[in-house]
């Protein structure tokens, strides 16, 4: 029974997390997060589910401090409880079903009640099943988890406080039964949804236009990277989303620890997709928490892009990251390297973390097709290029939909093309685009047959804006200055 009060209290409570900045990108991250430690999990699992603080992480996915066993949880904290700035919404999609990805044993164990309160530290069991014997939850007992604490705890309710030793019943999940194939997932004829096949299902029942994709841990299993860049082509038909993806410190038990040895396993699998940007190694923060790069990068970005009102004409690159250290594995030499040991990277197309200008910062402006010297398209050379293409189709495709099948005369292709070269005089003026974007609705693309049935074509075409890549100042020494002592030589 609650306590009887009269007058004015006070008692501190949970801490708060900073509000999260608003930012129009919208990452989302398919892994595995601890919904186990919420109750009703089976709406979080392969379900995408739009996260806007840290206050909707614990309440709708759970939270561990555990990274290596719930990887999205790198993610939540980057994004939503960083003393470096918070910045969202991002839409988190997990894998783990705790009616499937369960120890085959229930755990037993036995509770002692002091003053009506029992405790149990884990962050594996799946609350949902967690039974006190000859006790019924919601008449003699409720149940809370403690996130920071990693805490079940068990308080009496009703008329008499359970006191004494108790047993306790629950199962518990295993996350090493959770496997690439999870993450990968599918989108069925039969409308059943799982892993990045959920990608499909972000537009339609969030309405949100996925833009960015990222599978912590897992986007540096080939297979997986693949699947990202396939779930990121043509989203429900239209939209395109960039893939941010890393290549690993450790392969089949083989370190990729050393630059040579990076980029030698970017070549060899793959990792070379003009809609995707790749990142090695890792990096530690002052707690010696661990971070994969493209999750830095993804929350950089976002903070990026929310400072040009949701547009994306700016590299995240040299952008400073809450970070100390490079991270090659718990059994790797390797101290580091220094900005220009990292421009060897950045010439094949990888980006990277170094320190540089009194800060760790984020190093590298390439889309991972980039390799120094052999440029076929001039698109492929900057993540910034292939992003504004992206968010002009994608935006050219959101603000016409609902024209489609309406009458179609000429006075509404010249509208449509009128309004796209305004938009595109405005990304112009911005700085977005250089030079003189041009629109046009043209004779040529829009042949007599093609327009009896009913398609229709505008061309852009506009150039973005290219990031600062390097500065050369040439210094030549000149014996002149010494005229000074004795004025002008007649």
């Amino acid at each position: 029974m609650a306590e009887y009060k009269h007058g004015t209290y006070g008692e501190f409570s949970e801490s708060i997390s900073m509000d999260a900045a608003k930012a129009f990108t919208a990452p989302i991250y398919v892994g595995i997060a601890p919904v186990n430690l919420i109750r009703g999990y089976v709406n979080a699992v392969n379900t995408p589910v739009k996260l806007t603080d840290f206050e909707s992480v614990k309440r709708l996915m759970g939270y561990s401090s555990n990274w290596n066993n719930y990887d999205l949880c790198e993610a939540f904290f980057l994004h939503f409880n960083n003393p470096a700035g918070n910045v969202g919404p991002i839409v988190a999609i997990n894998v783990l079903n705790p009616a499937v990805h369960k120890k085959a044993v229930d755990t037993t164990t036995t509770l002692t009640f002091t003053n009506g309160r029992a405790t149990i530290e884990s962050d594996t069991i799946i609350l949902d099943t967690l039974v006190l014997a000859d006790k019924v939850e919601g008449t003699d007992f409720s149940i809370e988890y403690d996130f920071s604490k990693k805490l079940v705890i068990i308080d009496s309710i009703g008329s008499t406080d359970i006191s004494g030793a108790v047993q306790a019943t629950f199962s518990e999940v295993d996350v090493s039964a959770v496997t690439e194939s999870n993450v990968i997932g599918d989108a069925t004829a039969a409308g059943v949804y799982t892993g990045l096949g959920c990608v499909k299902l972000v537009y339609p029942e969030l309405n949100i236009i996925p833009n960015l994709i990222l599978c912590p841990k897992w986007s540096s299993t080939p297979t997986v990277y693949k699947a990202m860049i396939q779930a990121s082509t043509a989203i429900n038909g239209h939209w395109d989303a960039f893939v941010y993806a890393d290549i690993p410190i450790s392969s089949g038990g083989t370190a990729v620890d050393t630059i040579a040895l990076a980029k030698t396993w970017q070549s060899s699998n793959g990792y070379i997709n003009e809609r995707s940007k790749v990142f090695w190694p890792q990096a530690k923060d002052t707690s010696e928490r661990a971070f994969h790069a493209s999750v830095l990068a993804a929350w950089r970005t976002l903070l990026v892009d929310a400072s040009h009102n949701g547009v994306p004409m700016e590299s995240p690159s040299n952008k400073s990251l809450p970070i100390c250290r490079q991270y090659f594995g718990g059994s790797s030499t390797n101290r580091g390297f220094d900005q220009q040991q990292g421009n060897e990277l950045n010439a094949t197309g990888i980006t990277t973390v170094v320190f540089g200008g009194g800060v760790w910062v984020l190093w590298g402006p390439h889309t991972a097709a980039y390799k120094h010297g052999s440029v076929t398209d001039k698109r492929v050379i900057f993540d910034n290029s292939i992003r504004m293409m992206m968010y002009i189709t994608n935006c050219f495709q959101a603000e016409h939909a609902l024209k489609i099948d309406s009458p179609m005369t000429r006075a509404q292709a010249d509208t449509i093309k009128n309004r796209e070269q305004e938009k595109a005089d405005a990304l112009a003026a911005i700085g977005a685009l250089i030079g003189t974007p041009v629109v046009e609705f043209r004779e040529s693309e829009n042949s007599v047959d093609e327009m009896v049935e009913g398609n229709f074509v505008w061309s852009f075409r506009a150039t973005p804006t290219p990031p600062f890549k390097s500065g050369l100042l040439r210094v030549a020494y000149t014996p002149a200055g010494f005229n000074s002592f004795f004025g002008e030589v007649e």
